[in-house]
Formats: C-alpha cells, structure tokens, sequence
C-alpha cells in the first residue's frame, strides 16, 4: 500500500541540466581524511587519495599552501590512517595498510593486489620538512608522545614503544594479560594510561616505568575505557559499563546500557563515581562517532556526549563533582559529532546538523561550543557542508574539511579572530580540470511511511525533456547509522554514492536517496526505533514509501522504478526485490545481509540457561531477511560482493546465489578478489560503479516507457 504523502509534488523540469560527463570524470576528485593539527604553532597535515594514490600534505599558517610530503604512486589500496602531527610540528605519524572501517580484522593487511607476498600494515614517520617516510613499527593505533620524541602504539595486543625518527627498534613497553590498547600518554609524557580488555571485564591501567608496578585504577567487575588525563597529569577520567554475565535476558526488547563516569588518581588508584547515566534507552552508551567523546577540559570540566534527552549532545560536569548535575551545552534539535576539543581545552568543536535555514537538518555545519556554558555558535553557516573540524595549536585558526554540492570535499580554513574572512578551501588545485561542472543540486523531499513517520531524501533530477516520463531509483544507504546530505559527504564510501547518484542523474534517471529510520540526524527515536533491523525490518516501509513518491511524480515511469544499495542498503534493496517485485523492477546489492537468522544461532545452546525468546528472536530474523522471501522474488539483481569483505561476511551473498538460482530468478554476479567492505582499491570501485550503472540502465533506461525489462543474465 502507498503510504500518504504529504510533500509537495515536485516538477522535474526545475532542475538544470548539466553538461555530459562520464562516471570517470565525476568519480576523480580527490578524497581528504584524518585533518590533524600540531599541539603548537600551525602545522597542519592530512591524507589524501587522488584515484587511488594515497598521499599525506601538509600545510601551514598563515597561507596553509598545500605540500605533498609523501610520494606513493600506486593505486595498491593501501588506506593512510591515524594520521597525527608532533606537538613540536617537526614529524608527522600515520598508519598504512588495514582496513579501519571494519567490523573485525581491521588491523590485518589488505592485499587486493593479490601479490604473493602480502603488504604489512606499518607505522611511519616522516619529518615534516621533508624526506623519506621511515617505517617504524609494525603496528597499529600510534599515539605520539608530548615530548615529541617517542611513539607509543599497539601490535599483538602488547603497547610497545618506538622513537619518532625510528633511531631505535620497537620495543615493547611492557607485558599485561589480555589485549591491550587505548594507549594515552599523560600531559608531561612520563607515563601512558591504557585499557586492558580481559574478556568479560576490563581495567584502565597506568604505566610509569620499567621498576614500577602497574596501577589499576580502581578495579572492578566492570567494562573500563577512555581513559583521559586532568590538564595537570594527577587524575584520569573514564568511562566505567558493566561487565558480562547475568542471566540471559530477552533478545527482542530493546534494553537499557547504562554507563558511568569516573575519575581516579592516577598514582594510587583510587577513584570515585562522578556521574551515572539514567537506566533509560536514550541513557544508554551513545552509538554515533566517537561513542561518549570523554574529554577533560579546562576549568576542572569533564565533558561528554550523551543522548539522554533525545538527540546526541555535549554536556559538561565539574570535574570535582559537586551536584553530580551535567550542563547540557548544545540544547537543540539537532546532533554533535566529529567533536575535537581544542589545545587550551577552553572549547568544544564539532559537525552538527545546526543553522537557522530549514535544509541544515540535511547539512552538516562547523559549531563551536566553550566548555562550561551553553553557548553554541555555527562557524560555517550557508547551504555548504563541513565536518571534521580541529583549532590549530596557536589558536588562531579553525580547520575542516568542506565541500558544496557541486564541489568536491576539501581541507579548508577559516581565521578565528576574522569571521568576514570565510571559508577558504587548501588545495583546490588538486581536483581534475575535467571534474564536471554543474551538477545538479539535490532537492530535500520530504514524505511519511505507511505508519506516519516522517522521512527525509535527496532528489536528483536532470532537467526533464519534454513530456518523457523517466526512469527512477530508490537509493538506499548502508550503515545503518548514517545520513545522506545534500551534497557530498563525509564518508568516502557515501561521497562515491553521491558521485553515482550524479551520474546516473546525468543518465536520464530520476533519483531519490531515502535516509530511513535508524539512521542518525534526527533523534533518538528515529535512530533506534522499535521493530527494525533483526527485529521485523520496520525501516522497509520506509523504503516503500520512498518508492510511492517516486511513483507519484508526474514525470516518472511508475514501471521502471528500481533500487541499489550497498551493505544495509544490499540488504534493504535484496529485501525489496524480494517483497516487492511489483514495485521495483530491477535492483543492484552490493554486499547485502540477506539472512539475519545467522547471526543469532550462536543464542541457540551456549549454556544451559536460554533467553526465554530465543527461538522468537531467530524465527523474527528469518521473517525480517531477504531469504525468507525468495519465493516471490521476480525481478532481475547484480550481486556484488568483495571476497575478503571484513563488515558482511561472503557467504552472505554465497547463499543468495544459490537460492535464486533455483528459484529461477534472473541474476548477475560481480565478485572482486581480495578486496574489502569498502573496495580500497580505487579501479575496483570504478569497476562497481560502472557495472551498477550499465545493469540500471540495461534493465531500466533501455526500454520503452512503461515497459519493465523482464530478464536478465547469469
């Protein structure tokens, strides 16, 4: 059944259209990531990928021209991480190889070359005035002491130790059970807190030297994390959650995670509780970037994010207790995340969907909030988008990266003291001089599903010619905590869907990005509703409702309406094709969840108590799959899947294919060798791209109105 629409039919003809372009063209802009800032002066550095390529720049106050410090040439997906400037601004530290967004063997190498002997996954350094980067440990996780000369990292679950300028081999700094990690040097650099994860519990931990024994900061049956050190080196604050065990609950209903905070000394272990969430959902351990963002600020303020009141906010609470009441310093309804405290500790700084223009709820802006009062201000209003912001060391200038929807994402500036100033992109020289021009600017929508939930989307839509009614597509994200934008975003895998978006705008095809319930950017109640996921899929009405408003547009072919999507969106689109081959005529999954059921037997007989839903809960993850609904599934798919994916596992997509097969359901397969989730070889994701293009356009574009292309190929 169509759901009710409430927003305004939109004419198709409104939208400019561009000049043609390939899906080359608008897939070759470079991608900036990991915008770190020195702890003094303003040395700044990133990375970049310019198709494929890898590289850490480097800027500096106060033109912040752009320098390329490394020189890899190769498009050898091997991803550029924890990238890290010393605090005297002389070295830059970061990670090369691994797979960072993944669920699980992130840290293991990636060899999508297929080479026969695999790339290592290595910590470097290279001086910030130039040379060659030296490896310097086999690792993971670097943090970079404040004396600027040694770098503390994680390799076999151990903390080892290595000087910035590699002079000396690792060395491991000391031996504790279970894994370890979280490293964290204290403001002096004389010692290093860290977590010790121990199964069912774990402990905060600090080291101070080789004949002292460790200090277990008040040790419990708990789950302790993010340790953070006072501004005077005497205190940590961390996050206390409690440990495993209890008897089995029951899966179906959502439950509370509660969460505390602490501080100890550091020196005697001693620690007391200074706040304690409440027992409610929206209590519970935050899910959005950066989880809690613990930090201690200046003026003895701990600050912290929750989404206690129902959006993802920063409050601050003294340090020394007091009431125990925490000050909500970011009231509103909108959310905070990619937050960076700044050097002096003074200010909070972070991406929210914040402005006073009704499309920011679809943006991300800069905000800057002081610690200790709820002030918020938007840095970077307008109708651009901008994320990931940090203050240079010498506080004069405020970083992040920007983008609009025409243009790309870059590193970009603003002068604190010097708002008239504006944004003022680093590197622009860097983007193709044959990145199309004029692309289309993606229209907010806004209709309800079945149940009366409001959902947003992006429309992109070339100017229509004549009366020609076109081919749609319902794209669906993956996540599912995220939120599509009205322009590029600032995820790479999410800035390669908006540049196909684009393209197949371009193409003739109408398309809407649906951000369905559980993704972020709109509450609590939005992001973990009930009866979704494993649960009973409620987030597919929404992608049924997006359907109906393409359906009703008065210049869409309601026959030629399809569906793609990667990850969660694999699953929601395989979930379509399956319930709905009446509505969505053709649909591209790229590695999509298809039976849920899986990943629930573990459930089944671990121990002799059961959690009284257990059987419930597997039967509801069956009904709420792809798999479940085979039998009506009619509707030609591409399957897509990389096999060394570290997110969704192969067999996934393994399944599928035999079960369609027979069922008789027409289908193509696309299988990339030994890449990853997020296809880290940049040919690979041209090879995606283009392969999902052509199936659209073969099963969609290439007919006759009103018709629905019926087969497809093996």
């Amino acid at each position: 059944m169509r759901s009710k629409i409430f927003a305004a039919v939109i004419s198709l003809s409104i939208f400019a259209s561009p000049a043609p372009f390939t899906l080359d063209q608008v897939r070759s802009y470079p991608f900036p990531t990991e915008l770190a800032a020195a702890a003094t002066g303003s040395r700044i550095a990133w990375a970049f990928n310019e198709q494929g390529r890898r590289n850490i720049f480097v800027a500096e106050g106060p033109t912040f021209s752009a320098r390329q410090l490394t020189h890899y040439d190769r498009d050898d997906g091997q991803e550029l991480s924890s990238v890290a400037v010393s605090a005297d601004g002389k070295w830059v530290v970061y990670v090369r190889g691994g797979d960072h967004g993944s669920n699980w063997d992130d840290a293991l190498p990636v060899n999508v070359g297929s080479t026969p002997t695999p790339p290592k996954v290595q910590i470097f350094s290279v001086a910030y005035d130039g040379g060659d980067p030296k490896p310097i440990g086999d690792g993971d996780a670097p943090v970079v002491s404040p004396r600027s000369d040694v770098v503390a990292f994680v390799k076999g679950g151990q903390i080892w130790t290595v000087p910035i300028d590699g002079s000396a081999p690792a060395k491991a700094l000391f031996t504790a059970r279970g894994e370890n990690d979280e490293p964290r040097w204290s403001p002096d650099g004389s010692r290093l807190a860290f977590v010790a994860n121990r199964g069912d519990h774990s402990f905060v931990g600090v080291y101070s030297n080789d004949s002292s024994a460790i200090t277990w900061i008040a040790p419990a049956f708990a789950r302790d994390q993010s340790p953070r050190w006072s501004p005077d080196g005497r205190r940590i604050a961390f996050v206390r959650m409690p440990g495993a065990g209890g008897a089995p609950d029951s899966l179906l209903p959502p439950r509370p995670r509660p969460w505390e905070i602490w501080t100890g000394d550091a020196t005697s272990g001693t620690a007391q509780r200074l706040w304690k969430s409440s027992t409610t959902l929206t209590g519970s351990v935050p899910t959005t970037d950066g989880e809690t963002n613990l930090g201690w600020g200046a003026s003895d303020r701990i600050v912290f994010l929750s989404y206690q009141d129902g959006w993802p906010h920063l409050y601050s609470i003294a340090a020394t207790g007091g009431a125990g009441t925490a000050l909500l310093l970011t009231p509103g309804r909108y959310m905070a995340e990619h937050i960076s405290l700044s050097r002096d500790g003074r200010w909070l700084v972070f991406a929210g969907n914040m402005g006073a223009d009704s499309l920011d709820i679809d943006r991300r802006h800069v905000v800057r909030v002081p610690v200790d009062r709820a002030a918020p201000q938007v840095m970077t209003p307008g109708n651009g988008l901008e994320w990931s912001p940090v203050i240079t060391g010498d506080g004069t200038t405020l970083l992040f990266i920007s983008a609009t929807p025409q243009r790309p994402p870059l590193p970009a500036r603003m002068a604190l003291g010097n708002a008239r100033a504006g944004i003022r992109p680093i590197a622009a020289d860097h983007i193709p001089a044959d990145f199309p021009a004029g692309l289309v600017t993606p229209r907010q929508v806004i209709f309800r599903s079945a149940d009366g939930l409001t959902i947003h989307g992006q429309l992109f839509a070339a100017a229509s010619g004549g009366n020609t009614r076109k081919p749609a597509i319902v794209y669906v994200h993956g996540g599912p905590p995220r939120q599509m934008l009205l322009g590029w975003h600032y995820s790479d895998y999410y800035s390669n869907a908006y540049a196909l978006n684009q393209y197949l705008a371009s193409r003739g095809f109408v398309v809407l990005s649906v951000n369905y319930r559980l993704g972020i950017g709109y509450g609590y109640d939005f992001h973990q509703p009930p009866g979704s996921g494993a649960r009973g899929a409620a987030e597919y009405r929404d992608v049924q409702a997006a359907a109906a408003y393409l359906r009703s547009q008065a210049g869409v072919d309601a026959n030629r309406v399809g569906i793609y999507g990667g990850s969660y969106g694999g699953y929601l689109t395989a979930l379509a094709l399956a319930r709905n081959s009446d509505v969505f005529a053709a649909g591209v999954d790229i590695h999509g969840v298809h039976d849920w059921s899986t990943y629930l037997r573990g459930f089944e007989r671990q121990r002799y108590e059961q959690a009284p839903d257990v059987d419930t809960a597997i039967a509801t993850a069956w009904y709420s799959s792809p798999v479940s609904s085979v039998a009506g599934w009619k509707s030609p798919v591409l399957l897509i899947h990389g096999d060394d994916d570290r997110n969704v596992r192969f067999n996934q997509s393994t399944d599928l294919v035999r079960r369609l097969g027979a069922a008789g359901v027409p289908f193509e397969t696309l299988v990339i060798p030994d890449d990853t989730h997020h296809f880290l070889r940049y040919a690979n994701i041209l090879t995606v791209d283009k392969a999902t293009a052509d199936f659209l356009e073969r099963q969609l574009l290439q007919v006759n109105a009103g018709q629905t292309r019926a087969t497809g190929r093996q």
